[in-house]
């Protein structure tokens, strides 16, 4: 719960426009923020452009900040459309055409590859003994009846640690279900 209110004094902090919340922002999300625009880039120099623009669109629009919800799905997708920006960016050099008005195609896996590190870091962020349990049960294949062995509880715990963890993942993801509706 205490980080739960962390979490949210960091957001109404940020809101504000306080100087240490975005730094510490930058602490939580850069790494992770970095890695997202390396896989959708493909290059270290463009992903680390990626990351330093996504901070500063996220501080420009800081006052819209809403406190009261992860600030995390917020941070990817300004990451997600800096990075697609920077790619249609590089096309265009790349086609050495100054008048060239191609819109890039972004590659198949682009989409994907940011919904994938989304769900990841949904199901990183349950309480361990429900992350076990959809790790088992989704990436590795088990039944409830075998993770309930594995892990030596009863299937009826398994069953509902998982119902919990689905709830959960619901809710940190819907914003992949609004973006493709």
């Amino acid at each position: 719960m205490s980080r739960a209110l962390d979490d949210r004094s960091l957001r109404l902090a940020f809101a504000r426009k306080d100087e240490d919340a975005i730094r510490r922002l930058y602490r939580l999300y850069g790494r992770p923020i970095f890695g997202l625009t390396l896989r959708v880039l493909g290059d270290r120099g463009l992903a680390d452009e990626a990351t330093q623009l996504t901070f500063v669109k996220a501080w420009q629009a800081a006052d819209r900040v809403d406190p009261d919800r992860p600030i995390g799905p917020w941070l990817y997708t300004i990451a997600r459309r800096v990075a697609i920006d920077l790619y249609r960016r590089e096309r265009r050099h790349a086609n050495n055409d100054p008048l060239d008005r191609e819109i890039a195609v972004l590659p198949p896996s682009i989409e994907r590859t940011w919904e994938a590190w989304q769900i990841r870091t949904a199901v990183d962020e349950l309480p361990a003994v429900e992350r076990d349990i959809v790790k088992m049960t989704h990436f590795l294949g088990y039944t409830h009846e075998e993770a309930a062995a594995h892990l030596g509880v009863p299937v009826g715990t398994v069953k509902s640690r998982s119902h919990r963890a689905h709830r959960r993942l619901a809710g940190t993801l819907a914003h992949l279900q609004e973006a493709t509706a």
